[in-house]
């Protein structure tokens, strides 16, 4: 592969092991980047620290790391004490569990890596471990330290390789329960829900990641050519703002009902949401995982 890995250690199930290498699969390297520059002499800016009450600039060497335990007040640590909180690593990513492959709600998905062996007499280890899960459609938990932290990784068969998604520690997701806790429970019945579940069954489709377009992106690189090109841009124009419809007319709209009265249906009473513990695990993972 022409990539660089990003790690490179060991993958181990029980007793079997073999070397691997994690590789990037989603970047935004590509995407267009601007860098920020003076407008008088079009020379690029550098970023600067300066003490916040003198102004001075502060050299990197004076610079360390403050967790502030009042307001203003701070507890320093040095460098060599913030590199001791990091975790020893021993490069292997030790299975602890197979579970199924859609038994993770996709919130606690971080960033995927592909999986792959980094030299060809791992390649039948490797193999064996992926067709075993495939076979078995379960996904492994492993953990190792990966960029200074003990990270949990959720592995799963790819095609031909794994998948290697990072996963996002509990404390680290909002509960859903909190968040959604002002949103009304409300009863929909009757004509109402029959209409967006028929408009629902009519636009039903697949994923395919080609059919949807970066327009931003696609935009800013129009941008870029017409300036090189000396082109006039023209300034954007707010779109007009449609003001709210009736719920019923606009569901008997898009299901292309035509020609009935309308009236305002009352969807039902209201009651507040419940507590509880964050949503249960719910069906993710990619297309292709097996």
């Amino acid at each position: 592969m022409a990539a660089r890995a990003n790690w490179r250690g060991f993958l181990k199930v029980g007793e079997v092991s073999c070397p691997v290498g994690l590789y990037t699969a989603a970047s935004t390297s590509d995407r267009i980047a601007f860098h920020t520059l003076n407008r008088k002499t079009g020379n690029r800016l550098r970023r600067v620290f300066v003490d916040s009450e003198t102004g001075d600039p502060v050299d990197r060497d004076e610079q360390v790391k403050g967790y502030e335990i009042a307001s203003g007040e701070y507890i320093v640590l040095d460098p060599e004490e913030v590199a001791s909180a990091v975790p020893d690593s021993d490069k292997t990513l030790s299975v602890t569990d197979f579970i199924g492959c859609n038994d993770i709600d996709d919130l606690y998905f971080d960033k995927p890596y592909y999986l792959l062996p980094t030299d060809e007499a791992a390649e039948e280890a490797f193999a064996l471990i992926r067709e075993g899960m495939r076979g078995k459609k379960v996904a492994a938990l492993a953990q190792t330290v990966l960029f200074r932290r003990v990270r949990t990784v959720l592995i799963r068969a790819h095609d031909c390789g794994l998948i290697a998604t990072t996963l996002n520690f509990d404390y680290e997701v909002r509960d859903a329960d909190e968040v959604f806790a002002d949103i009304p429970d409300l009863q929909i019945k009757g004509e109402m829900l029959d209409l967006a579940q028929h408009i629902i069954k009519t636009k039903r489709g697949t994923f395919d990641p080609r059919d949807f377009d970066d327009r931003y992106e696609s935009a800013l690189a129009e941008l870029v050519k017409a300036k090189i090109e000396g082109r006039k841009i023209q300034p954007r124009r707010e779109p007009k703002r449609d003001m709210p419809v009736d719920l019923m007319a606009a569901l008997r709209e898009s299901a292309g009902i035509t020609g009935r009265k309308t009236t305002r249906s009352s969807p039902g009473t209201s009651k507040p949401r419940g507590g509880g513990r964050k949503a249960p695990s719910r069906s993710s993972g990619s297309k292709k995982a097996g």
